[in-house]
């Protein structure tokens, strides 16, 4: 057999093994650039206005105590269907503090507040499509006397060129999210781009949540 030959039957068999694994595991492709899929902005969507509109909700300017709860830090890349880094993006979270409380107004939540927490923030993605924020794992709260809402974080971004996506994220393997309605409405697919699996590294844990939208 020659080398020619030798080096083609090598190509075709990688082809072959490759092209099936591809197939057969569709959410690797759906988790590598697929679009992130809405969710509801919820009632709690920031209306007043704060000073601190940085990456770090674990402080509030002027005062000298950190959040209560559990430090993270949540990022990713912000990118289009073609997995393509966005730069500029602007990207807003928002979510309640460890206690289950939004600062919002309208949250009949009798939970107390935390005043050393910032509640929400923004950021702008960099050359490479990358945003960060640091931030606490918020607490559950009562969505209704029988549906208990799981920790999770809202998410809004918008660029000019790209459909605006508001969705929210959660934390994987968390009891409450089989139970969530939220979460559930969406396909298993679809469920894996919104669930983030958490690792300690350095003593915090950190979370990778990429964000896909899709262009106009």
């Amino acid at each position: 057999m020659t080398q020619k030959q030798i080096n083609r039957r090598k190509l075709l068999r990688n082809i072959l093994t490759a092209t099936p694994l591809a197939l057969a595991n569709p959410k690797v492709l759906a988790s590598a650039c697929g679009l992130t899929p809405p969710q509801s902005e919820g009632p709690f969507y920031p209306i007043k206005d704060q000073l601190d509109k940085n990456t770090d909700l674990t402080k509030v300017e002027g005062r000298l105590l950190s959040a209560r709860g559990e430090t993270c830090f949540v990022g990713g890349i912000v990118q289009d269907e073609n997995c393509r880094p966005i730069v500029g993006a602007l990207v807003e979270i928002w979510q309640a503090c460890d206690t289950g409380k939004y600062n919002h107004p309208a949250d009949p939540n009798p939970a107390a507040l935390d005043p050393n927490f910032q509640y929400w923030g923004r950021t702008v993605s960099n050359e490479k499509g990358e945003y960060l924020f640091k931030t606490i794992i918020p607490g559950a709260y009562p969505a209704t006397s029988t549906w208990m809402r799981p920790p999770h974080i809202h998410f809004k971004v918008g660029l000019r060129g790209y459909e605006e996506l508001t969705t929210q994220m959660y934390w994987k393997g968390h009891p409450l999210n089989s139970r969530d309605r939220i979460l559930q409405s969406l396909s298993p697919v679809e469920r894996d781009l919104v669930l983030v699996d958490f690792k300690k590294s350095r003593g915090i844990l950190r979370g990778e949540f990429n964000l896909t939208l899709r262009s106009v």
